[in-house]
């Protein structure tokens, strides 16, 4: 197995410029390796946007481009958020941190110990890489799949595996196992970003019984309330060697607002307290706590966003385009049949914009759910793009493998 590349000189595939490292040690060895930029699903989206040229999106545009949340925080949440607002220039000094931290352990079995919350998801998945790979100690992850590991890899200097999803488009964690004796961090996304595809829980913790020594599972369930897949925080619980994400941007529509968590043993979580975290917006934390407190959010805003996808999906189907896997998230992918960036950029001159394009799949494209208003102007859209000849201006490279393992043309842009 090779390692495959994602960042070459500065610049990652999605054209994200990224600033070299210096050498001047700040807060030791480990605060230089954490120096590098913390890479999130916006970040990656506005790369994409920022290599078209593209500006300040139409008023009008279709944005399912990032896997956000239409719905946006609920109601509650607003209204703590208002609250709280004319505290907005004090850190937190109502204990706001503590109680969240209190509220959410027992909501999830846990221990206050077990669980650390950040200003995203993305901050714990860059510092855990950092933490528990190395020259010698490389990342196990699949391929597609979320990158930010991936890139925070590059940075500790870590080999990185990639392992190709199964025929079923899930994980393939025997694998991702057997991929080095030596691995430190096996990365699992569950449901997959970008195929919203699942992997069972019984082979996440069969990877747990077998994988290889002093390594550990990080599971990003940011997704996982979408799905009908029960979790893995249990096993934090009883002690395993893993790290669980979870975030607040997805079900729970606080992207914009920032609210992260790891949960784990307190020693694996204590590896992570040399890299820098910032203070916890006051905002983030009192919306996140409304929401948890909502018994009606998870399941209501499960069915609007499965509704949504499953018409989308049946739509391409029945017109025969092609999903690729079963989708249980709030995005999907499309094998194209054709240079991804094509049809990105013929869907642009429909002001819809969706999402980036995974280099092993050149002839996919990823679509995040949007609101039922986006996802009829996109079926509209799509259909119209996908149904006009070809752009004449593609430049095709032959010989690279497509998403379902077929010699496909890889664009040159």
């Amino acid at each position: 197995m090779s390692e495959d590349s994602v960042i070459e000189d500065g610049v990652t595939e999605t054209g994200l410029k990224l600033p070299k490292l210096g050498r001047r040690a700040f807060l030791g060895a480990a605060a230089l390796m954490s120096a590098g930029p913390i890479v999130s699903e916006a970040t990656l989206a506005q790369a994409r946007l920022a290599s078209q040229s593209m500006g300040v999106l139409p008023a009008d545009a279709v944005i399912i481009n990032a896997n956000e949340n239409p719905l946006g925080p609920c109601k509650a949440a607003c209204e703590a958020i208002t609250k709280i607002l004319p505290m907005g220039g004090r850190y937190d000094r109502l204990g706001e941190l503590d109680a969240l931290t209190n509220e959410y352990a027992e909501k999830h079995g846990l221990k206050p110990e077990n669980i650390a919350f950040y200003a995203g998801s993305s901050e714990p998945l860059h510092y855990t890489t950092l933490a528990f790979t190395s020259p010698t100690k490389p990342l196990v992850m699949a391929d597609p799949s979320y990158e930010s590991a991936n890139m925070a890899a590059k940075i500790s200097g870590a080999k990185v595996y990639k392992i190709p999803l199964t025929s079923t488009y899930s994980h393939d964690i025997k694998k991702m196992v057997a991929a080095d004796a030596n691995a430190g961090v096996i990365y699992i996304v569950n449901p997959n970003n970008p195929t919203g595809t699942i992997t069972p829980r019984e082979e996440i913790l069969w990877a747990l019984e077998n994988k290889p020594k002093g390594s550990i599972l990080l599971v990003d369930e940011a997704y996982i309330h979408l799905s009908d897949e029960q979790h893995v925080m249990d096993q934090v619980a009883a002690g395993k060697d893993l790290i669980v994400l979870r975030t607040f941007s997805k079900i729970y529509g606080m992207a914009g607002i920032r609210c992260g968590v790891a949960v784990g043993r307190p020693d694996l979580l204590a590896k992570l307290q040399p890299y820098y975290q910032n203070a916890m917006p006051v905002t983030a934390l009192v919306a996140a706590r409304a929401s948890l407190a909502d018994p009606d959010l998870i399941a209501t805003r499960k069915k609007w966003t499965a509704d949504s996808r499953i018409e989308t999906i049946a739509f391409l189907k029945a017109n025969g385009f092609k999903p690729i896997g079963e989708s249980h998230s709030n995005c999907f992918m499309i094998d194209t049949g054709r240079p991804a960036r094509e049809v990105i950029m013929g869907l642009q001159k429909e002001k819809v914009y969706i999402g980036r394009i995974w280099p092993v799949w050149p002839n996919a494209v990823r679509v995040s759910v949007g609101s039922p208003d986006d996802m009829a102007k996109f079926r509209v859209a799509f259909k119209k793009v996908m149904t006009a000849p070809p752009m004449k201006t593609a430049r095709l490279e032959p010989g690279s493998l497509g998403p379902v393992g077929i010699k496909h043309d890889k664009f040159l842009s």
